[in-house]
């Protein structure tokens, strides 16, 4: 059964240190869904973007204890994916938000 690559890509993560990983090794940071595996990240970003992927990093995120008064809650953990290119591709949306 196939996931939808839209729910699997969430949104783009653009920070400086993503910049600084596109710029430098052709890697584009996005926030992915928790259950993803790096294969269907691939799959996911190939069939939205149209490119070639040559590797893809994982990273997950424990979210921080958060106080709201007397209350004490939690983030959501959440997990993010950095996705190297083939060599001499790139994503166009990344370009434009720079």
């Amino acid at each position: 059964m196939s996931k939808d690559p839209r729910q699997i890509i969430i949104n783009p993560f653009i920070t400086e240190k993503g910049t600084h990983i596109q710029e430098e090794a052709g890697g584009y940071v996005f926030k992915v869904q928790v259950g993803a595996n790096k294969i269907e990240i691939r799959n996911a970003v190939q069939e939205i973007f149209k490119v070639h992927v040559r590797k893809v990093n994982t990273i997950n995120c424990k979210g921080k204890p958060k106080n709201l008064g007397r209350y004490q809650g939690r983030r959501s953990d959440w997990k993010k994916a950095i996705v190297y290119l083939a060599k001499g591709e790139s994503i166009s949306e990344f370009e434009v938000m720079q």
